[in-house]
């Protein structure tokens, strides 16, 4: 019987520390490292090239977190995802750095004009070779609608207008023909008129009248990449995604979500089963002994402090968590903000109540992703039960303290998978669609 290989992803924000608050106090976190200069992100581009990682997903988000407290304060005090750089700056180190790697970039549809967005995209996947992914999302926070002095759009047509979005994006993707470039220097004629189309597009939100200013990259559009956890979200990564990332924090709400995804892509928008790759996302504690491996999470959980995780989760869910006792059951509180993630959270401990001190702590630490734990041969173990139980195609890593936490993966995990089957030995090509049409 064939073995599921497992795709494999880094996952990261442009910034002082990531997704585990408080890691940036932890005595192995960038140690001689600075996040502010490009070595530190080729570095840890290498080591997910020589783990032979699909690619290296940025995420993002546009302002502080300021929903707790009505502030950004604990925010700025706890370094919680802040400060944070743009993700797309550090794209062309990363390609320069690699060769096989793909980049997923995290860009948010709510501020700029998809006839820009497209033609950065084009940009980056051609001058990488086609190692490009566009993790699509609309603005959620308070912080961010604040800082760009607008009011928050109404949750109700924010789908309608990125449907419009896309829409624009892949009219102008597909504008150019193949045989559109003459570049004939005897009669100096570069391009055909007539095979690069004039994109004229007057809908509800967005008026485009142009020719697409970039040639087709290696993928011609870049690999779309989604999260969405809503009932909509859903329904949107469902017809547009090639591959989606997931939170589900129990092997039950794997299942479930896979079923419900494979029902939605293929009855509803008539896609061929498992076209859509499912990429849950999973934090490793790696050691060379259980004990070990336990001892290091301690540490880990010790580096965050409660007000910052506060502030995260009231930043992410859109509701001000300092208004509720932390003993209170979070199941009993309805949020505005990122609804599947929180349900992350409800789910946690699968089933068993969580208060709002549990779900802060929890959250800060591993963003409601499921923790394998212990030797390689115990993370692969429990890799293995998603992949075949719970239809993960494979896993965006989650980090602790970096670079270490990847490089120890790299050298312990990748090879007990490699050993078992279920992980490549090379890659078989070149571009990012490749690595994830691969398997």
């Amino acid at each position: 019987m064939t073995k599921k290989k497992t795709h494999l992803l880094g996952f990261m924000q442009n910034g002082f520390n990531s997704h585990a608050t408080g890691m940036w106090r932890h005595p192995r976190d960038k140690v001689n490292w600075d996040y502010g200069k490009y070595d530190y992100w080729q570095h840890i581009a290498k080591v997910l090239e020589r783990g032979l990682f699909d690619a290296f997903f940025i995420a993002d988000q546009l302002a502080p977190y300021s929903t707790y407290k009505q502030s950004s304060d604990d925010s700025v005090r706890y370094a919680v995802q802040f400060p944070c750089n743009e993700p797309s700056t550090i794209v062309p180190a990363i390609a320069a750095a690699t060769t096989h790697l793909g980049i997923g970039v995290t860009l948010s549809t709510a501020f700029e004009h998809p006839y820009s967005m497209a033609r950065r995209l084009s940009s980056l996947d051609y001058q990488s070779g086609g190692r490009i992914a566009w993790n699509i999302v609309n603005s959620f926070s308070h912080g961010e609608w604040n800082a760009y002095g607008v009011d928050g759009r109404e949750r109700g047509d924010r789908y309608e207008r990125l449907e419009e979005y896309m829409e624009v994006c892949y009219q102008l993707w597909d504008s150019w023909e193949e045989g559109a470039v003459i570049a004939d220097k005897a009669s100096g004629t570069y391009g055909d008129p007539a095979r690069i189309r004039e994109v004229d597009h007057q809908g509800k939100y967005f008026r485009c009248k142009g020719r697409h200013f970039v040639p087709p990259s290696p993928q011609g559009r870049p690999i779309l990449w989604q999260a969405g956890s809503s009932d909509r979200g859903r329904d949107f990564a469902a017809k547009h995604a090639e591959a989606i990332f997931s939170v589900q924090p129990t092997l039950n709400r794997m299942k479930e979500y896979t079923s419900d995804l494979q029902n939605r892509s293929v009855n509803r928008f008539k896609r061929k089963p498992n076209e859509v790759k499912r990429i849950f996302g999973l934090q490793t504690i790696v050691g060379e002994s259980r004990a070990e491996a336990e001892d290091k999470f301690e540490r880990i959980k010790e580096c965050i402090p409660l007000e910052g995780a506060l502030a995260w989760i009231s930043g992410h869910f859109g509701l001000d968590f300092s208004k509720y006792g932390l003993d209170e059951n979070v199941s009993n509180i309805e949020v505005p903000g990122i609804q599947g993630l929180f349900e992350s959270i409800l789910y946690a401990k699968d089933g068993a109540p969580v208060t709002v001190r549990e779900a802060a702590l929890i959250y800060s630490q591993s963003m409601g992703m499921p923790v394998a734990l212990g030797t390689a041969k115990d993370i692969v173990d429990q890799m293995e039960v998603y992949l075949d139980e719970g239809g993960a195609d494979g896993f965006m890593l989650l980090t602790t303290f970096t670079p270490g936490c990847y490089e120890e993966f790299v050298d312990w995990v990748v090879p007990e998978l490699q050993r078992r089957g279920r992980y490549r030995e090379r890659y078989s090509g070149t571009t990012l669609r490749e690595h994830l049409s691969e398997y």
